[in-house]
């Protein structure tokens, strides 16, 4: 890998023992993947919530944290992702004094590099959205798939030691979809009938990521501007891409007319256009109701994964106007510091909570201990619109329904999936 002469300092320890080891793991990476040599990134986002972190994880970050502050300072503008836990709501949701404590240390560290504590899967909705061409190191999966596709900025998954050590550095391997022949579609699929609401958005990522099933697949998806007379909306696009990279690892889809690097014809292919799969109607369907359960008694419902943008947080507070959550069901709502603060001062959240829902800032559920707040309120039966969730939370011991915000809702209120 060709390394520049700050590169070799830094690889050298002659700019502290933080950059030492982050440009080390870089390297390493970039081998792995064949990289020629390292590009200047403009921000990273680490996820580091304590869940994964472990008290290992964040013993190593302490330890690069004691290095003096002109040795660990992050040199570009650096993000997290949510928190394993809300300060304000944790007691409520059977979390324990210890995962708080273990989360306090995370923060305490994490801001000795200078991180900017922004606690968001949905950055790019709320702080410094991308630029066309920019190039960051972002770690959510939502992130990435978002900003490659929608701003046409360039990113790949980055795990958290990596997100760090690009923050550490200012650089990131440059590989994948950092490189324009890995940002060329590879399948094509052509949609015939329009989703209609954010759940079915997600059904749609969800059939086309499960077709994928690869991080190198990237997706043309036909149709979309025709079938709608105009282009979806932030939030359908968020439920889209956050679904499609978690059934399918795919960092970046094309959609003619809607998205900055798709053309509309053959040219956006490496190879000749393969022949479009079809995405009708029967398709969203069969995704829905593969997750259903029409009757079951509701034990937790959760807006969440992605946290909801201001407005959804103003659906939610619609649906809810006058009604209350039934006494034996948790409604959940998880939403960024950002945006909480002005759901707080809009009045949205004190409609929201009126209704005896908790809304948590800074938090996205299945980062927060998921098994843990299973065990200790007693929660199997979980109902969201998010698609992604569904995909995810299965492993931590829930049975997931998926279903439009309104069904959710009615559901929270008569304490069965209706």
């Amino acid at each position: 890998m060709r390394l520049t002469g700050e590169e070799q300092a830094m690889r050298a320890g002659e700019i502290g023992e933080p950059r030492r080891w982050a440009i080390e793991h870089q390297i390493a990476v970039g081998a792995f993947f064949d990289a020629a040599d390292l590009v200047p990134v403009a921000q990273a986002h680490i996820m580091a919530d304590t869940e994964s972190l472990g008290e290992a994880g964040v013993r190593f970050l302490e330890s690069l944290a004691a290095a003096p502050q002109a040795e660990r300072r992050v040199r570009v503008p650096t993000l997290t992702d949510p928190r394993g836990l809300d300060v304000e709501t944790y007691r409520r949701l059977g979390q324990s004094e210890a995962m708080r404590t273990l989360e306090a240390r995370a923060i305490a560290a994490l801001r000795a590099f200078g991180v900017l504590m922004t606690d968001t899967c949905i950055n790019y909705q709320t702080i410094m959205p991308p630029v066309r061409g920019e190039h960051l190191a972002m770690g959510d999966t939502g992130v990435v798939i978002y900003s490659n596709s929608v701003f046409g900025a360039r990113s790949n998954f980055e795990g958290g030691p990596s997100a760090l050590a690009a923050a550490l550095t200012g650089r990131t391997p440059r590989y994948g979809y950092h490189l324009d022949e890995c940002r060329r579609a590879t399948r094509r699929f052509r949609l015939t009938a329009s989703p209609s609401d954010l759940s079915e958005w997600g059904a749609l990522g969800g059939i086309v990521g499960r077709a994928c099933g690869s991080y190198w697949e990237v997706p043309l998806i036909e149709g979309v501007a025709e079938i709608l007379e105009g282009v979806p909306g932030s939030d359908a696009l968020k439920h889209f891409g956050t679904a499609l990279a978690s059934y399918g690892s795919v960092a970046l889809f094309h959609m003619p007319g809607i998205t900055p690097e798709a053309l509309g014809d053959s040219a956006e292919f490496a190879d000749p256009a393969p022949p479009a799969e079809i995405i009708g109607r029967g398709d969203i369907d069969a995704f829905v109701a593969s997750y259903g359960a029409t009757g079951d008694k509701v034990d937790v419902v959760v807006f969440a994964a992605p946290q909801l943008s201001l407005v959804e947080m103003a659906a939610v507070a619609d649906a809810l106007d006058g009604r209350l959550v039934h006494a034996a069901t948790t409604l959940l709502v998880a939403t960024s510091p950002e945006i909480k603060h002005a759901a707080d001062r809009m009045g949205l959240t004190a409609r929201i909570e009126s209704a005896g829902a908790i809304v948590a800032a800074g938090i996205c559920f299945y980062q927060s201990y998921a098994g843990e707040m299973a065990e200790a309120n007693g929660w199997r039966r979980l109902l969201t619109n998010s698609a992604k969730l569904v995909n995810i939370i299965g492993g931590y011991g829930y049975r997931p329904t998926l279903a439009s915000l309104e069904r959710c809702v009615d559901s929270a209120v008569a304490g069965r999936v209706v």
